[in-house]
Order: C-alpha cells, then sequence, then structure tokens
C-alpha cells in the first residue's frame, strides 16, 4: 500500500534545510577530496565488479526493485526519459524493455561505471535508444522540461547537495513528468532491522573487499544509508523543492523504498 507523503514535516525541514546528514558521508573521510570526486572514483574503482555484487548482495532482488519502480511509470508512457546516476545502464536497459521510450538518456559520474553500461548498452542492441553520457545531477545539461520522466536507482544518497540535485531534475521534468526514485533505506521491523544492520556492517564490507578489493566502497553505503533521509523525510524534501503528488513505498521490509513526486 502507497503512504502518503506527510506534510506534518516542516519542522524537520527547518533543521537542515540545505544541509542533509548523509551530504557529509563520504567513502574516506581522511581525503581532501569533495564527496563527488571520492564517490567517482570509488565507482571507477569497483564498477568491474559492480553488477556481479549487486546480484550477490541483494539476492538478485535488485532486479524485482527496479522492475516495480519501472512500474510507476507505465501509466504516463513517457517517451523521453532521463536516467540520473545511471551507472552501468541497469535502469535505462530495463526501462527501454519494459516502457518502449522513443529515447533514454544516463548520466553518471564515474566514467568507469558508463564504460560497462555502454558494452550492454551494445551487446543488446539498444545503441539507438539509449545514450550514456557523463554528467552531474547538480548541473544537468539539458533544457528546461525536456524530459517526460527521470529514474534515479540507488543514486540520491551519493548526491553532493541533495536539494541542488532534486531540483535540478525538476527543472528538466516536463509539467506533469514524474520522478521516481528506488534508493535504500532501513527495515522497521526489529528483527529485519538487526539482522540487516549485521549483513551491512559484515557481509557486505567483506564481499566488496574480497570481489572487487574495495572495502571502503561498502562501508561507505552502510553509513550513507544509516544517514539518508528516508520515508517521510524525503518526501517532504520533494515537497519543499516544489514536487507534487508525493508518495512512497517500501518494499522487502523496508530494506529500499521507491519516491514518486510530479511537476505541477
Amino acid at each position: 500500500m502507497w503512504l502518503q507523503a506527510a506534510a506534518a514535516n516542516n519542522l524537520y525541514l527547518q533543521h537542515c534545510m540545505t544541509k542533509f546528514a548523509h551530504d557529509s558521508i563520504v567513502p574516506d573521510q581522511s581525503s581532501e577530496q569533495s564527496k563527488k570526486d571520492q564517490v567517482a572514483g570509488m565507482f571507477d574503482d569497483i564498477a568491474f565488479r559492480y553488477d556481479f555484487l549487486n546480484r550477490t548482495l541483494s539476492g538478485g532482488m535488485d532486479i524485482l526493485w527496479r522492475k516495480k519502480a519501472l512500474a510507476y511509470l507505465k501509466e504516463l508512457q513517457p517517451k523521453k526519459i532521463l536516467d540520473v546516476a545511471t551507472g552501468t545502464a541497469d535502469v535505462a536497459i530495463m526501462a527501454s524493455r519494459l516502457l518502449k521510450p522513443t529515447t533514454i538518456t544516463g548520466i553518471d559520474i564515474s566514467e568507469g561505471m558508463l564504460q560497462v553500461g555502454r558494452k550492454k548498452v551494445e551487446s543488446q542492441g539498444l545503441q539507438n535508444t539509449i545514450e550514456l553520457l557523463k554528467g552531474d545531477s547538480e548541473t544537468i545539461s539539458f533544457a528546461d522540461n525536456s524530459f517526460d520522466a527521470v529514474t534515479v536507482a540507488f543514486g540520491v544518497r551519493n548526491f553532493q547537495n541533495l536539494e541542488k540535485g532534486l531540483s535540478e531534475i525538476l527543472r528538466v521534468l516536463k509539467p506533469g513528468g514524474r520522478l521516481v526514485v528506488l534508493e535504500f533505506s532501513q527495515p522497521k521491523w526489529i528483527f529485519a532491522r538487526s539482522f540487516y544492520n549485521l549483513y551491512m556492517k559484515i557481509v557486505a564490507p567483506n564481499m566488496g573487499k574480497l570481489f572487487s578489493k574495495n572495502r571502503n566502497a561498502y562501508q561507505y553505503l552502510d553509513k550513507s544509508i544509516k544517514k539518508f533521509p528516508e520515508g517521510g523525510n524525503f518526501t517532504a524534501i520533494l515537497d519543499n523543492l516544489g514536487y507534487a503528488n508525493l508518495q512512497y513505498k517500501p518494499l522487502s521490509l523496508g530494506i529500499c523504498s521507491i519516491y514518486c513526486g510530479e511537476k505541477k
């Protein structure tokens, strides 16, 4: 059941208007690089193993989560889609198959991830539909009102400035266009939450170290999830920025959540 965004989150927003706790979570606290540069470098390092680790660590559930998120664009029948933080183009490729848009543009700050994605797009013969470009959520290189829909899967936690990225997305959406965000969250049921915390603290970082030689990436994943303003707090941010018809839905006992908002 969809949970409607609560309007009573103004107090939360007053306390964290432009700076959110997760904005300061970076892969390497000792580095002087910006969050954006660190995240780009981190994904460059793990790009060659990213898909394998995603499937393994989620038990394949990430595929189902993406399908559920894209299902909320079916009624809209978008012709032009922007996939922000596209990574290796999993969502772009799935959207092409499920939604049959005319064009999909994927942007990402990691060239390493984009290279993997371009190979996948080409291997499936989708290069005439999907274009992958190096790009930043905070400075999207498209005109106002360019896209019918925007998707972000497991990427908003990595925005250096959450509000700026979400404002840019709103700018490039057409009136009536829809944003669909899929992002990790924390289970509310105590037993599920205890298992989840153990898994994210021990299993995920060790798997990351074993297969990608980058333990920091999965330690960062755990920390950024815990600090992310999930649920009603996130929809309150969208509301404050001017998005309409706000909704969210937890999936798999709250391990991740779908968020939707539209441009008035």
